[in-house]
Order: C-alpha cells, then structure tokens, then sequence
C-alpha cells in the first residue's frame, strides 16, 4: 500500500511534464528528417545537433533524448556526434499503410533548460511490393446477346507502395472481343473496367480467359496478375443441325427385327436447356411408325417389324430435331430394303384351250404370264416344260409365253397330257415353281374299226338249233365316243345265189353271230361271207372281214354197205376155190358212211359165221381171208354176218351177210348148189318164211323211207343249187377218200364180177377192176345203188 501511495504522485508528475511538453511543442514549428524505407540498421537519417544549431557536446549535457508515441524506438541519438540513425529497418507500408506522406513524428527532449523539439520524420516509400489482386480469378457471366461497348467493372489490384510506387495502369492480354479502361475514383484509386468490343456468340467461344495485369509506377515497375474467366451466357439462337441432311442406308430383307438401321445425330450450340436435342418423326406415315422405333434422346433408328422388299423398295423417313427453346431441324433418311431371293416365281394362267382336237397342226394351247416380286437376278426367270413333249413354249412380250404344239398330235397314240412349266429365277439360291397342265387331246374320225383278226373261222355242229350263237366278230376303233362306237352288218354276197340272211344273223351292237337254221354238213360243208364295221363318225369309217364258218359233221349216219348187196334182190354169192391157201382174200365188206372225219371211220367185227374158224375178218379193211386151207368137210355154202361199225360217239353200225361158196375150180360153166337134206328143208321152212314176212314189210318201209327221202333230195337239190359256189371252195372233196385206207373201200380193191346166164348152169364169165363212182353230195342215194350194183356177182 505504501508502494502504491508513492508510485500515485510519480505518475501525476510525468502527465504533468506531457502536458508541458505539448504545449511548449505546439508553440514551434517541427523539424522535418526524411529517410527512406527499407535502409539498413544504423543508417544515417540526420545531425540533430546541426538541425536544432546546438553544439556537439551541448546534446549530451543537456541529456538529449528521442521519443516517439508509443515508445517506439526507431532512432538512435548519438550523443558525442549528435547523428542520428535507424535503430531498425522502417518499412513504410507497415508505418502508414497507403498513407502519404508517410511521417512518423517524434520529439527530442532537452534539459536544463527543458526543451522540447517536434520532429517529423518523412520515411518515403521504395517500390518493394508488387500490385496484388486479391482474387486471383476472377469470373464474370456475360450474355451473348450483350450488346458491344457494355463495361464490367473488375476487381483492382492492391500495391502497399504509394504515389508513383503504385498502380498505375492496368492491362489485358489481346483479344478481339475486350479491352479495359481504367476508372479513378475521387480518393484517386484506379480500378479496372471491361469494355466489350464486338458481339459474343456462345456457339462459337463459349467461355474466354483473359489476363488482367496491374503495372505500378516503380522503377522497375512491378505489375500483377489475375485471371478474367468471361464465360458466355447462353440463349437460344441457334436451332439444332443435323450431321446429315439426308441419311441413305440400306437393310436386307431378312433384318432381324430390333436391329439398329441408322444413328442421326443433330448438335445444337447452344448449352444448358437449349443446347439438349430430342428426335422424333416428322409428318410419319402409320406404316412407317409400325416399322421403325426411334429413340427420342439418342436418334437410333430400329427396326420393330419385319421389312420385305416386294411390298415397300424403301422408306423415307423424316426426323426432327428439337432443342429445349423449341427450336428445330429436320433431316430425311431414306431406308433401301435390298432385296433377297426370298420369292419364288409366279406364274398365271390367261387362258387354256382344253381339249384340241388332234391332227391340229401348232395349236396354241396356253396363254400365261410369270412373275417374280423379287428384283434384279433375283427376279429374272427362265421357263421350261419337258423335253418328252410334243409341246414347245414361245415367249411373248412382257414376261408372257404361249404354249404351242409342235405338230399335229394324235389322240389314238396318247390322249392326255401332263405338262409341267417349270419357271426358275436366276438369284442365289434359285428358287423355282411348277405349274401343271393337264391338256386332252379331243377325238376326230381319222381311225377305221379294226378287227381282232384278218379273218374269222367259225366251226358249227351240224343239226344245230336255230337262232344257235355260234361266234362273234370283234372290231375296235381307236377313236373315241361317237367315233369309237362300232355297228356290225352283213354284206351281201357278190353273186346273189345263197340265201345269206336265211342262215346267219349278226348283232349289230356286238357282233355275235347267230345261225337262224339247223345245218346239215352232208348238205353244206361250209360256205363264208363278209362283215362290214362302221363307226359312229362323220364321215363314217368301216372295215371288212371275211368269215369262214365250217360244218362240223355229227355222227347221225350209219354206215352203208356198198358190197355185199343188202336190198334183197338178186343174192350176191362170193367163190372160194377149195385149193384156197391160208390167207386167201376171199371178198371185201364194202362199206361208207356219210358222215366226216372220225365219225366215218369203219371197223369191221364177223359176228357169226356157219365154221366160225375157216374166214378171218380184217377190222379196219373190210377184208375176209381163209383163216385155214378150205378141206372137203366144209359146207359148200357158209354164212357170215359182219357188223359194220362207225367211231362216232355213240357209235353207229349196221350189218351185213355174206354168202361165200365153196367150189372146186372157176372153170365149170355152172355151179350145182348140192341138195340139202330133207331134214335141213324143213327146219329152214319156218325160218323162209319169217324171212319173207320180214322182207315185206321192210320192202313197204323202205318204199317208205325211199319216197320221203325222194322228196327231201329234190328239196336239197334245189337249195344245192344255191350254194354251188360255197361247194366248191369248200375244205371238202366232192368224192369220198379214206386217208388212213380204212373204212371205204380202197381203188385196188374195186371191181366188176358179171356171171353169164347159160342152159341153165351158172359160170363165171370175167372179173375187171373199175374206177368207183363214189357219191357226192348230189345223188348220193344214186351213186350208192350204182356203185353197189356194179361191184356184185350178177347170176341168171
């Protein structure tokens, strides 16, 4: 507290000296030292003792001292010389800031007498500091629709130096679009201005750099730098543009779907809102919008369906392009849709001519055009049909053909055809079709009926039924319908003479024959005629052929006996010497049978004979031969009975008796029958007399029979007389012949035995061979009588 008490009246004395200070300072004018900034520790400002005219030892008696405000010490007083220099380096923009002048005042205290000296000391400014931009970027937002000679104010730069030390222009590196101005304010300061010299355009420098550098008055000057980054606001000025104003692309048919066609691509320059693009189509058709996607943000076209080039070649597509400001543009892409062989040809048919007649020479018979929806090789097409066909196809004009027969056809040799039209396209593969045409080939009367056969031979059975079919004629035509329909008839015959429609009848319809009576082959053996076939055409065709028909004998006659005689007259007796030696041909059994072929075929069987073992009888000639030599106990007079058989089923016989003597030589005048016994008379009586009743009434039955046949003769004469002509060109002889010498009696062994009547005695007079008379179909009852007449034993 004491300390306290006593540091109160020391401070009151110091404020009071203060005020006595700045009182007595206010009564002079200060002096004025200058020095300048930045000098070293030490260095000499001024001579206090010269400047205030105190001599050089007065400043240390009077305890010369200095004092600044805030006790700085910046000087140092030197006593002994009175100088005074820099305690320290004195840095103006430290002291004063920007400040001028820069004076820094201090006093310099005397005693005894006290005194008080005010002193300014002027430190002046050195360029030691550079300009310095506090911002070293600076950035400004100009719209490009500003218009030129619009001034932006920049921000300045700072330099801690003063006067001519500080910044003293500005400048900024060249350009064509800006230039600075400087601007003083009324405190004096200098700030930068930006003047715009020409329009911006965003599109085409979006953002400009430049450097704005501050240059002070020092010598060197000194200068800083800032950056000035003008970035160009953008507004919608410009419309999108396209990288193409048209697109030409090309796609193949087969594209799968979701494929990618074409990217358009439009710019816009502008930025931000208006600079963003999205695509659509413009005034699109509904096919196109089905067929094609387009993506609004980037322009990729795609395919979503399937696109064929026979329905659309190409698409033209337009696009626009719109930025945010509503801006647009437009492009058009055309599509091309190559083709591929995708489509096999077409062909169609203008008109068929079905059926053409034959022998139609070069007839058009199909009129057709071919098509392929296909281009280029794709849709050339060549055109062919078989090689095997009379047919050839001749092209026309715009892809139409004619199909033409090559020559006359003939219907008889094919009546149809198949033809295929083959059309091909010449693309990679080939592709073809194939149309078939069936084309008939109509009928015309060019073809007479002809028959199965050149001729026709027809056998019959004789005593057939009336209205029998006995055959048929066949004729075919190859013509058809009408044409082909064949009338069989008759012609008559050349002459006249045979009754032709009284035997035979034909069916005109199918040619079955028809005998209209019984026939008898020992009458007619066979006669012919001729068949006409007609066709239905017009004019009508025909043909002939001969028929031949031939009689087929039927076993219905018996056989007849020629030799021995079996009518009951003159009986006819045959001479055996008694010197006959084995094997003596003693007679013949003559006989025939009307009757043809094997029907007529004799055989002879002895049924009975007075010594069954003195004669043997030859089966197939007829001839009877001694069996043994003749002795004296056979009967002078023997017997035999023959059965004369036909070979016909069944067969037919009839029976004959010789009567053969036994005599000692040929050259007794007459033959003495020796006299039967009594005995032998009476038991043959009954036996004469059964004959002769027998014989009479065969005798009335065959008068009987001998008249109806004379009726029937005459009637076969006459209708003889009709087909004489038929008879003669028959297959049979008009005589009668036995090819296997069996059955008839053979030319060697006929002949003619005649006995002379004399006194009463009979006697062998001559034996000669003839030439037979054999019967014909005329007569033959006549012949017969002759022929058996002339071949007997006549006795008186």
């Amino acid at each position: 507290m004491e300390r306290e008490g006593a540091m109160i009246p020391q401070q009151r004395q110091v404020l009071f000296l203060l005020v006595l200070l700045g009182v007595s300072g206010a009564a002079s004018e200060p002096q004025q030292f200058s020095v300048v900034e930045e000098m070293e520790r030490g260095s000499f400002v001024a001579n206090v003792a010269k400047a205030l005219g105190l001599e050089v030892g007065e400043l240390s008696n009077r305890g010369a001292r200095v004092v600044f405000k805030g006790n700085k010490d910046y000087l140092q007083l030197n006593h002994r010389t009175g100088d005074l220099r820099l305690r320290e380096k004195l840095d103006r923009e430290e002291l004063c800031g920007p400040a001028e002048p820069c004076v820094l005042h201090f006093k310099v205290l005397l005693e005894n007498p006290f005194q008080i000296v005010l002193v300014e000391l002027r430190v002046q400014d050195i360029n030691d500091h550079s300009p310095v931009f506090l911002e070293t970027e600076m950035l400004l937002k100009i719209s490009e629709s500003t218009s030129p000679g619009t001034v932006f104010v920049l921000e300045n730069a700072q330099d801690l130096d003063v006067g001519n030390n500080s910044i003293q222009n500005y400048t900024i590196s060249p350009n064509s679009l800006f230039h600075v101005q400087i601007r003083e304010s009324s405190e004096g300061r200098r700030y930068p201005e930006l003047v715009l010299d020409e329009p911006l355009d965003r599109e085409k420098q979006s953002e400009v750099t430049l450097t704005l550098t501050a240059v002070d008055g020092g010598v060197p000057p000194r200068s800083g730098i800032a950056q000035v980054r003008v970035v160009v606001v953008d507004i919608n000025d410009n419309a999108p543009v396209f990288a193409q104003l048209r697109y030409e692309v090309q796609i193949l048919e087969n594209t799968s779907i979701g494929s990618r066609v074409v990217t358009v691509s439009a710019t816009d320059l502008d930025a931000g809102n208006y600079g963003e693009i999205s695509y659509t189509f413009l005034h699109a058709s509904e096919n196109i919008r089905n067929t094609f996607h387009l993506t609004e943000e980037l322009g990729e076209l795609y395919l979503r369906e399937k696109v064929d080039f026979e329905l659309t070649q190409s698409y033209t597509i337009n696009i626009q392009a719109t930025d945010g400001g509503g801006l647009s543009a437009e492009c058009t892409v055309v599509v091309q849709v190559i083709d591929l062989n995708d489509n096999p040809p077409e062909l169609t048919v203008s008109s068929l001519t079905s059926p053409i007649p034959e022998n139609s020479p070069k007839t058009v018979v199909a009129v057709f055009s071919v098509s392929d929806l296909d281009s280029g090789e794709n849709g050339k097409m060549i055109c062919f049909i078989q090689d095997d066909l009379p047919f050839a196809l001749k092209p026309s004009v715009e892809n139409f053909y004619t199909l033409v027969t090559e020559g006359a056809l003939d219907r008889e040799s094919r009546a149809e055809y198949n033809i295929t039209i083959t059309v091909m396209d010449l693309g990679s593969p080939r592709l073809k079709s194939e149309h078939n045409i069936a084309v008939l080939i109509s009928d015309v009367n060019d073809n007479p009926p002809m028959f199965s056969q050149r001729a026709y031979k027809l056998y019959l059975q004789e005593n057939n039924s009336p209205a029998l079919h006995i055959g048929s004629v066949s004729a075919s035509d190859r013509d058809s319908g009408i044409n082909a329909k064949v009338t069989y008839s008759l012609l008559p015959p050349e002459t006249g003479e045979l009754p032709l429609f009284s035997y035979i009848s034909i069916n005109s319809d199918n040619g079955h024959l028809y005998a209209l009576r019984s026939l008898d082959y020992e009458a007619i053996q066979g006669f012919q005629f001729t068949v006409r076939a007609a066709d239905g055409g017009s004019p009508s065709l025909s043909s002939q052929v001969l028929v031949q028909v031939l009689v087929e004998d039927e076993n219905d006659n018996s056989p007849f006996v020629l030799y021995p005689l079996q009518n009951g007259t003159t009986p006819c007796n045959d001479l055996v010497p008694r010197a006959a030696e084995l094997g003596y041909l003693v007679t013949k059994v003559v006989a025939v049978d009307r009757d043809w072929g094997q029907n007529s075929w004799l055989s002879y069987q002895l049924l009975k004979a007075t010594d069954p073992g003195l004669f043997t009888l030859w089966a197939h000639n007829g001839e009877v031969r001694t069996a043994r030599p003749i002795s004296d106990r056979d009967a002078i007079k023997q017997r035999l009975l023959v059965l004369v058989k036909d070979n016909g089923q069944p067969p037919l016989s009839t029976m004959a008796t010789l009567n053969v003597l036994l005599v000692d030589g040929f050259s007794e005048p007459y033959l003495q029958l020796p006299d039967a016994s009594k005995e032998q008379v009476q038991n043959d009586s009954f036996t004469n007399y059964l004959v002769i009743s027998l014989a009479c009434v065969s005798f009335l039955f065959l008068v009987s029979v001998i008249m109806f046949i004379a009726i029937r003769l005459w009637k076969r004469k006459k209708d003889t007389t009709d087909i004489s002509r038929f008879s003669s060109n028959g297959p049979f002889p008009g005589h009668l012949v036995d090819v296997s010498r069996t059955g008839t009696l053979s030319q060697s062994y006929q002949y003619e035995a005649c006995l002379a009547s004399g006194s009463g005695t009979t006697e062998f007079k001559f034996l000669k061979p003839i030439v037979p008379i054999l019967p014909t179909s005329e007569g033959n009852e006549n012949s017969i009588q002759n022929l058996a007449s002339r071949n007997s034993f006549c006795f008186n």
